[in-house]
């Protein structure tokens, strides 16, 4: 497998350990995002540190990952990205629609961070109803 999944209480990290994702691989990585959000897992981080190359068919699967968690409600986080992934990701103009941090430990705390903003929004829309 080229992809490992690490699940925390309230996220998955799924580490891409290979150097490309591409149409050979992109299928199983999409397949691991839905799995894990089908799962109840709606807070993803992927961590990306060995990855050097990401194709269109990639990014797809990336981006299916971030809508389903989005629509869960929950976090789609970008981590360890490398330079050339990070210019395709401009180039694709993404940048705005992927969160995307430096590394891990900032994903995590990312992540941890908008789970207590979205459960205090809720405790307060709670209140008010």
């Amino acid at each position: 497998m080229s992809f490992t999944v690490k699940k925390e209480e309230q996220y998955a990290i799924v580490q891409t350990e290979v150097e490309k994702i591409n149409s050979l691989n992109a299928p199983d990585l999409k397949t691991s995002l839905v799995f894990l959000i089908k799962s109840g897992f709606k807070n993803i981080i992927v961590d990306m540190a060995d990855t050097r190359y990401c194709d269109s068919s990639g990014l797809s699967a990336l981006l299916t990952g971030n809508r389903l968690s989005k629509e869960a409600k929950g976090s789609f986080v970008l981590s360890t990205l490398q330079p050339s992934v990070e210019k395709l990701v401009e180039i694709s103009q993404l940048q705005s629609v992927f969160d995307i941090v430096p590394t891990v430990d900032e994903a995590v705390d990312m992540v941890l961070m908008e789970e207590i903003e979205r459960d205090l929004k809720s405790k307060a829309e709670d209140k008010n109803s």
